[in-house]
């Protein structure tokens, strides 16, 4: 399959519990639409105050002084820190040039997504959840039958069907 030639991109969120393997899960995704030809942006939520920049390097110089915002750019990549929260929304625009965004957590918005489930336990985040397109279950969950019958469960490891089953949904707009 060939990329979007659409401007808006196809939007999927991965989400669950912590230590279910969201990140896991994005990494291998992006990894199949990266070789499908794809352009892929990504978005993670932290719950957490994070730290991006190395102390002692010149840009978290420049944010200890107190920038609120800081860019810095070479000859292969770029990256702006800022000093506030944004959006996902404003996030998501940001990614003009991207086909795929896959955004792990934000667990509110109300874009498609995959529950990461790694216990039995979490099966019940598939009801709590808007817009649920599937279960990403490890095999210690156990059979999800009961679990919801509506949203179809898929071995986490079963990363071609899971990518395949984001490309047949209709385009999203």
């Amino acid at each position: 399959m060939q990329p979007a030639i659409s401007r808006s991109p196809l939007i999927f969120q991965i989400v669950g519990y912590k230590n279910t393997g969201k990140t896991t899960l994005v990494c291998r995704l992006t990894e199949r639409f990266k070789q499908a030809g794809y352009k892929v942006g990504t978005i993670k939520h932290d719950a957490h105050d994070f730290q991006v920049d190395t102390p002692g390097t010149d840009t978290w110089k420049h944010q200890a002084a107190g920038a609120d915002i800081t860019a810095i750019t070479s000859s292969v990549k770029t990256a702006i820190i800022k000093q506030q929260p944004e959006p996902l929304d404003r996030l998501i625009e940001q990614m003009t040039e991207a086909d795929v965004i896959l955004i792990e957590g934000f667990k509110a918005a109300s874009y498609p997504k995959i529950i990461a489930i790694r216990s039995a336990a979490d099966y019940e985040l598939i009801q709590k959840l808007s817009c649920p397109l599937a279960a990403a279950v490890w095999p210690e969950a156990g059979s999800p039958a009961a679990a919801n019958p509506v949203v179809p469960a898929i071995d986490i490891n079963q990363i071609d069907q899971l990518y395949h089953m984001l490309l047949s949904l209709p385009k999203q707009n």
